[in-house]
């Protein structure tokens, strides 16, 4: 009897989700290619990112450090809007472009968990930026 070879195609859909937002967002392959890395090694993010796609809102299943998705997602929307100055999100703001930068956000904090006392305590500040 031949082995057998089970075919998950759900992972090639989502990579394949993943590279179209990237290049809607104009991120470059090698940094797609980086999150997808993260992803792999976190089925919490794949299964995150799945949500997102079928839902268009995030799971918030995934905590890191106490943060969700939401929470990473809105700090992305502050710090773009204290970069433009604008104080809310105009038509400029690429919800998209924010919602990848959420998850590698969690990607790397799933990775690097913070100390006590780091940044995402203390708060960006009106003059700071990460």
């Amino acid at each position: 009897m031949e082995p057998w070879i089970v075919y998950d195609g759900n992972h090639v859909t989502v990579y394949n989700n993943l590279q179209k937002l990237c290049e809607y967002t104009g991120r470059s392959i090698q940094w797609c290619d980086e999150l997808w890395a993260f992803m792999l090694e976190d089925m919490g993010l794949i299964e995150e990112f799945t949500y997102y796609l079928n839902h268009h809102v995030f799971l918030d299943k995934m905590k890191s450090a106490g943060y969700s998705m939401t929470d990473l997602y809105v700090q992305q929307l502050d710090r773009f809007n204290i970069k433009q100055d604008s104080g809310k999100n105009t038509a400029a703001c690429n919800k998209e472009e924010m919602v990848l930068d959420a998850f590698y956000a969690m990607a790397k904090l799933n990775k690097e968990p913070e100390k006590p006392g780091g940044k995402w305590q203390e708060g960006f500040g009106m003059d700071r930026m990460p």
